[in-house]
Order: C-alpha cells, then sequence, then structure tokens
C-alpha cells in the first residue's frame, strides 16, 4: 500500500484533530502551519463541540479516529500523574463506554459465527450490551442447561457474558494499519535514525497485536492459560470459559461480579485493604513477567476488578485478554538483571547489561554510558522511594540508550506499556507505594527460582531424552568430522588481525578436534545418568556408576584442554 493511497484517511485525522479543536487543550501550543490553513477553511465547529469541555472534546476525537487511537486514550487515561484530572477522568470512559451498536446486529453476529441460533445455545440473551469497548462489546446471557462446559462442574443454567466483535472492525483495523506501514515506510526512508527506532517493526509489532485481539479463539486460550497460571494462588481470579460456544468471533465467558479498581470510593465502603491490593499489583505484574512469561498486556482500569467478598486479602479479577505478552528467554534474563541493577543503582552494571544484551553496539564505551546512566537516574533517588516513577526512569533510560545507538526492541513495547498501566494503577490505589520496595524481593525470588542450580538441573533433566536419542548418531558424527578435517576439507574465519591469523586458527582448530570426542562422552554419560535416576531428580539419588561416567567425562575434558592450550 503507498503513502499516497492513505492519503484520504490521513487527511481525516488531521481533519478530525482540527475539527474538535484538539490544539486548544493544551495550554501555550502554537498549532502548525498546515493544522492553521486546515482550521482557516473549515467550518466552525458546531456548538456541541464548542461547548464541551477539552476532555471530552479529546475523548469523541478519539472514538471517531478509529480504534487504534481508542487504544491509546485507554493508555493515557492510567497515567493521572502525567494527565489535568478533567483530560484523565473523560479519558477513563474509554475503557468500556464507547458508544455501542445495536444488539440485534450482536446476535446475528454470534449465530454466524456459531451456526445456530441463540436461543439454542443460550437460555437467554440480553441485546443491550453490558459494555461496549472499541473492538467488541459484551452482552449479558444464560446458558441452557444442561451444557458441556457447566456440566464439567456439575452445574447448569449458568450466567455468563458473550464477547461480539464490532461489525466491520477488521476492514477498519486494516485501514488504520495500511495507514501506520505507509508512515512507518515513510520513517524508514527519511528518519535519520531509522536503523535504530525500526519503525518497521514497529508496526509490525502493532499490527500483529491487534490482529490477535481480533480473533476471540485466541482470546480464550489466553484466559484460560492465565486461570491456569494462577489457580493454585488467591491473588487473581480468572473467569472460566465456555468452549462450546466460543469461536474466532464470540466468546462466551463465566460471569463475574466485582468493583472497577478505579472505583475507589466503592472500594473502600466494601472495606478493601487498598494498599494491600496496590503491593499485590506490582507483585503480580512481576511475577506475571519474570515467572511465567505470560502477562495481562491491557491492564487498564476497566479490565481490572476487585472480588467485594475479600476485604483483608484482597483479589483482583482480571477481564479481556485479548492482548497479553511474552518475551524471548534471553530479553527476559536480560530485562529481570537491568531491574535488579536499577534497584540496586548499579549504573556500571546497567550499562554491561545494555552491550551485553546486544541492544547498543559492543563498540560503546562502558564508562561514558555509565556516566549518562548515572546523570539520569541520581537525581531520581534524591527523592522518596514512593515518589519515582519507575515507569519513568525506564522510558529515560530508553532515551539515554538511544544517543549510544540503541536499536529499539520491538518485543518490549508491549511490556513498558504494561509497565505504565501497572504503575498508574498501583498509584491510583495508593499514592504513596514504593514500587520499588515492593517490586526488588520478588524479583530478586524469582531470579533465584529461575536460574538457580536447582532449575538447571531441572532442565537439564527435560532434554535429556532428546540428547540421549541423537548421543548414537555421535561417534559417526565426530568420525565423518575428523576425516573431513584430515583431507583439508574444513577451513574456520578467524576475525582478528591478519599477523595473528594462522596461530589463532591452529589454536582453535586443535581445541575443536579435541573436545569433539568430549563432547559425546559427555553427552553418554548424561544418558547414562538419565537411564539409571528413576527414583527422584535429586542429586543425592544418583547411583555411583553414574558419578564415574561424569568424572571421566570431567577428566577427559581437563587432558583435552591442556593439550589444547
Amino acid at each position: 500500500m503507498t503513502t499516497l493511497g492513505q492519503l484520504p484517511r490521513l487527511v481525516g485525522i488531521v481533519a478530525t484533530i482540527a475539527r474538535y479543536r484538539l490544539d486548544e487543550i493544551v495550554d501555550g501550543f502554537e498549532p502548525p502551519r498546515t493544522l492553521r490553513l486546515l482550521r482557516a477553511v473549515l467550518p466552525k465547529p458546531p456548538a456541541q463541540i464548542a461547548n464541551q469541555s477539552r476532555g471530552a472534546r479529546l475523548r469523541a476525537a478519539l472514538i471517531d479516529a478509529g480504534p487504534i487511537f481508542v487504544k491509546f486514550g485507554q493508555i493515557l487515561s492510567t497515567r493521572r500523574d502525567l494527565l489535568p484530572p478533567d483530560v484523565a477522568d473523560e479519558l477513563a470512559q474509554l475503557q468500556d463506554r464507547v458508544p455501542p451498536f445495536p444488539g440485534e446486529q450482536a446476535r446475528a453476529a454470534v449465530e454466524a459465527a456459531l451456526g445456530a441460533s441463540v436461543s439454542s445455545a443460550y437460555a437467554n440473551f440480553d441485546t443491550t450490551p453490558l459494555a461496549s469497548a472499541s473492538i467488541a462489546q459484551v452482552h449479558a446471557a444464560r446458558l441452557k442447561a444442561p451444557a458441556s462446559a457447566a456440566a464439567v462442574d456439575g452445574v447448569g443454567g449458568e450466567e455468563v457474558v458473550v464477547k461480539v466483535l464490532r461489525p466491520g472492525i477488521h476492514a477498519r483495523i486494516r485501514a488504520d494499519i495500511a495507514l501506520l506501514r505507509a508512515l512507518g515506510e515513510l520513517a524508514q526512508r527519511w528518519h535519520p535514525a531509522a536503523d535504530k527506532i525500526r519503525p518497521r517493526d514497529i508496526v509490525a509489532e502493532i499490527e500483529t497485536t491487534l490482529e490477535n485481539e481480533l480473533d476471540l479463539q485466541r482470546e480464550a486460550a489466553n484466559a484460560s492459560l492465565l486461570r491456569r497460571n494462577f489457580a493454585a494462588g488467591d491473588d487473581v481470579y480468572v473467569p472460566r470459559v465456555f468452549w462450546d460456544f466460543t469461536h474466532e468471533g464470540v466468546l462466551t465467558l463465566e460471569r463475574v461480579h466485582g468493583i472497577a479498581v478505579d472505583d475507589l470510593e466503592a472500594l473502600d465502603a466494601a472495606g478493601i485493604d487498598r494498599v494491600a491490593l496496590a503491593e499485590k499489583g506490582v507483585r503480580l505484574f512481576y511475577t506475571q513477567v519474570f515467572r511465567d512469561n505470560f502477562f495481562h498486556a491491557d491492564a487498564h482500569p476497566g479490565n481490572i476488578w476487585v472480588d467485594p467478598s475479600r476485604r483483608e486479602n484482597p483479589r483482583f479479577i482480571a477481564l479481556d485478554f485479548g492482548i497479553v505478552g511474552s518475551l524471548p528467554d534471553q530479553d527476559q534474563f536480560w530485562l529481570a538483571e537491568n531491574f535488579m541493577a536499577l534497584f540496586d543503582r548499579d549504573y556500571r552494571r546497567i550499562a554491561e547489561l545494555h552491550v551485553a544484551a546486544g541492544w547498543i553496539p559492543k563498540t560503546a564505551r562502558i564508562d561514558e554510558l555509565e556516566a549518562a546512566v548515572r546523570t539520569v537516574c541520581e537525581p531520581y533517588f534524591t527523592r522518596p522511594l514512593s515518589e519515582i516513577s519507575l515507569g519513568e526512569v525506564v522510558a529515560k533510560l530508553f532515551s539515554v540508550a538511544r544517543r549510544y545507538q540503541l536499536t529499539l526492541q520491538p518485543q518490549l513495547i508491549l511490556l513498558q506499556k504494561t509497565l505504565l498501566n501497572i504503575e498508574g494503577v498501583g498509584r491510583l490505589l495508593h499514592p504513596k507505594i514504593d514500587i520499588w520496595a515492593v517490586a526488588r524481593p520478588v524479583l530478586a525470588e524469582i531470579l533465584r527460582k529461575r536460574y538457580g542450580v536447582r532449575h538447571a538441573w531441572k532442565q537439564i533433566r527435560k532434554r535429556l531424552p532428546e540428547w540421549v536419542a541423537v548421543a548414537p548418531q555421535l561417534p559417526e558424527l565426530v568420525h565423518a568430522t575428523l576425516q573431513r578435517a584430515a583431507a583439508g576439507e574444513l577451513t574456520l574465519q578467524a576475525q582478528t588481525a591478519a599477523l595473528e591469523q594462522n596461530e589463532r586458527l591452529a589454536r582453535a582448530q586443535r581445541r575443536q578436534f579435541a573436545v569433539l570426542p568430549l563432547a559425546a562422552a559427555s553427552l553418554l554419560s548424561a544418558a547414562l545418568l538419565y537411564a539409571f535416576d528413576t527414583r527422584s531428580a535429586l542429586l543425592l539419588h544418583v547411583p555411583v556408576s553414574a558419578w564415574i561416567a561424569l568424572a571421566v567425562s570431567a577428566a577427559a575434558f581437563f587432558v583435552a584442554w591442556r593439550r589444547a592450550r
């Protein structure tokens, strides 16, 4: 899709900005010349727009602009520390009070998706929506008894909610994505730091996220996994999925009742311990990201309720699972280490981690990067920790890192957004929450378990069957490699100075051929360990013969290493 083809859509967005006079919502803002010219030719806004507050105008403009812009407003609404109260209050309505579409259209969409009449699936279906958002809206219903999903729990006629996609939403999203893709191409071509910002990758990440959100069966699977991850705890409740009445365009969930997390008056009236609730929310974020590597990434107040029956030990109720996130294992590790270094104010460690992770080129000077990180962080630590915004610090660190040729990681965008959401909710519940003090011990404990010796041993045992399967092939592979080496068919490349090249190549060759037989011996020893250890995963139960095999392998490695030197 060419940029020229998206010009009408782009003009429409600019016209929306001008029509709602959004340039007036920021004090002291001087609109660009293009916007001033457009305002001059457009008719004056009708009275119903001109008389609205700036927050109401912004909310209406985002709704008119489309689902992507509504999502942006939802994110903004969680950062009350960054917005005037009147604007934040209006944007909060975007979370579940977008103008609905007719209930009869929802009913028809359910029947088209399920391939059956609504009356055959549900005992009743309320055409008046409970909530309406940018992508879909939700209707109350009751299952017929018996229903296979409900029968598992021995009940029938259960109350449920039915989520239905908006009519024409696929086409609208495609148009917005095409516009974003065209703008990304322009940025890729003309932005001086395009190779670091990677606008094409960012747009691709947004596109993937929205496509996933349009698949309600995928959302059902997300809910099912999140429910399983927290089945043993009492920190968050996830509604059950009714798979018989769930499809790509329709999702049927257990109906739950709770208090919206931003309804502070109702929470106080119910006697909810808001301090404990805020701290639990922070702990849940780090648990999802670093323990499960699967986190709810749309955690604005409209999607988070509180169980009113739990006062002293409050419990969240999670809703809307269309946007979830996970990270590659390496990024997860580097990110966790960065957080710990930030908690410890170890600026050099932060600099080293950015380089080791490949986010910043290895040519960067660590001492200069350390000084830049210190310059950003130290002013924050002059304030009480309860007043420090972790999300703000992380954003500033990435801003500094861009000066050192930071390669923006698109997979981290969702995580950064979620961190801002969680911090916004936490400070809403408890304005003086010390996020640092709450987060640090949780992350430290997760890291101890995830990257400790016991976890490593568990992973080794998990992969041993795979290694045992390929072990019989190793002697043949080693023999074939040695034959190729003797025939001069193997070559190694060195990336060192020309004067040292021959010596380094010879040393690398000797080391490689010395270690190859060792690899086979070690693997076969591991196979013996797995075969004999039938009683337990504990090292104390490993038979003597397995220890002997491992000792022989270690001795072989030592001899090979000495010879390679």
